[in-house]
């Protein structure tokens, strides 16, 4: 939905649909078919459910972006929305402080692992991460360690689209024609199991994956390298979860050699595995910093932040309690923002959303998993409400637009189904509302049957 232009959808091309064909850059936008042909455009939403212009009802499969937490049409955050910016539309974070941005960061240090207790917020995710590895930099810079800025992040992992971000950022198709700061980071080997060599266990590939952090910082030099930065699931890049204890063996290392933990919870945090951080809930570490964003306000308006453990930050004061931190947004802190988020929060907590998720988990990855004995499925995975099918296509030897096409068929089918998916190469992912109940993950998983077994007649 997000990055393909779909021509044909609206019967006739309306003024709006024609101003976005014709000023409007996408992200992601293919440039050879920009203009060329038109998106479907969506009219409104309720529930986990997106309408558009032709009056289809469809499952927003993806929740937005990963985002959408509490699902479409909330009265209630309308109203708190609309409430803040009546009493207060904005105020610099330079000079002065707001309610809502005073009680959401107390919130958030309250949600977080002890002892994270510090909260820089931010515009989004990108520049949730660019305070991250800023931060390190500062820190380093006040330790008198100049050369300690490394930053070791991995294959596939997705951090952001700021320069900063997209430099750490492991996803090797979407590094075609930009710049990119090299310099700064190693990127470590794909850890997904699903590419280990035949016959390897998941505890011997385990092994390696940890065995490749300690090379790298072994081959840098551990005085180089200041932070590794790694998603609990690196959700862009295929849903991929790395394998049991790699979490906490790789933060084990990243203590022994003076290495900032920078764990990006942009997707997985609040809610999406079921819990508000997974970092320790659910994978049992508790790292220097975690970058957030999307399910803070579930999609409702921009919202980032850094969180930063008491460590890290009594360590950048040191005795000079003057010292300045130069580091912020225009909009770091927006009282309209942080209003959402606090309701936002306020709904998940009333009801009890994260109790629902860790409910509706076995139902959802049961049916994902089904899904794998497909001909055309090489790997169906997922957890929490996080799922990925991968087509079975050997992405060294089968060419790029094969795999593509794979992966286009199946959002093609799935969305003439009423179902929303999103197609990443070989692959569609869905992360849907936390709201979903349990006949709706059976009705998307319906559809989702329905469309492999269609595009299965293609590729088998």
């Amino acid at each position: 939905m997000d990055d393909i232009v779909k021509p044909g959808h609206n019967a006739a091309l309306t003024h709006t649909a024609k101003a976005d064909r014709d000023h409007h850059l996408h992200p992601w936008e293919h440039l050879g078919s920009w203009k060329k042909g038109e998106r479907f455009m969506i009219t409104h939403a309720d529930g986990i459910y997106l309408h558009d212009a032709d009056g289809r009802k469809l499952i927003d499969g993806p929740a937005g972006m990963w985002a959408v937490q509490i699902g479409y049409g909330r009265k209630e955050m309308a109203d708190a929305i609309a409430e803040q910016v009546m009493s207060l539309p904005y105020a610099s974070p330079w000079t002065v402080t707001t309610s809502p941005a005073a009680e959401l960061a107390e919130k958030v240090a309250s949600l977080a692992p002890a002892p994270l207790s510090t909260v820089m917020f931010t515009t989004g995710g990108s520049t949730a991460v660019d305070t991250a590895i800023r931060t390190m930099h500062f820190l380093n810079n006040r330790l008198g360690r100049p050369e300690k800025k490394k930053v070791i992040a991995r294959e596939k992992g997705y951090h952001g689209s700021t320069y900063l971000a997209a430099s750490v950022t492991g996803k090797e198709r979407d590094k075609s024609w930009f710049d990119f700061e090299d310099r700064l980071v190693h990127f470590l080997p794909d850890v997904n199991p699903y590419t280990r060599p035949e016959g390897m266990t998941e505890a011997q590939w385990c092994d390696e994956k940890v065995a490749d952090l300690e090379r790298a910082i072994a081959e840098i030099g551990p005085d180089r390298i200041g932070a590794f930065i790694a998603e609990p699931i690196l959700c862009s890049g295929g849903v991929i979860i790395p394998p049991e204890g790699y979490h906490r063996r790789t933060l084990e290392i990243c203590r022994k050699h003076d290495v900032l933990y920078i764990s990006d919870e942009v997707v997985t945090a609040f809610g999406r595995l079921g819990h508000w951080f997974a970092s320790e809930d659910v994978f049992g570490i508790v790292p220097d910093m975690i970058t957030c964003a999307k399910g803070l306000t579930s999609g409702y308006l921009p919202l980032g932040a850094c969180i930063i453990s008491d460590r890290v930050m009594e360590r950048m004061t040191g005795d000079d309690h003057d010292v300045l931190f130069p580091n912020g947004y225009t909009y770091s802190a927006h009282p309209v923002s942080c209003a959402a988020a606090l309701k936002n929060i306020e709904i998940m907590e009333r009801e009890r959303l994260l109790d629902h998720v860790r409910v509706v988990t076995p139902r959802f990855q049961d049916r994902l998993i089904a899904l794998g004995k497909s001909p055309i499925i090489g790997d169906a995975r997922g957890m929490g409400l996080l799922g990925c099918l991968e087509g079975l296509t050997d992405g060294r030897d089968t060419p790029l637009s094969v795999q593509r096409t794979l992966g286009e068929r199946l959002d093609e089918a799935c969305e003439a189904r009423g179902l929303i998916v999103r197609p990443l190469i070989n692959m569609c992912v869905f992360s849907p509302p936390l709201i979903i109940s349990d006949d709706e993950i059976d009705r998307m998983f319906d559809i989702l049957e329905e469309a492999v077994g269609e595009v299965e007649t293609d590729f088998t």
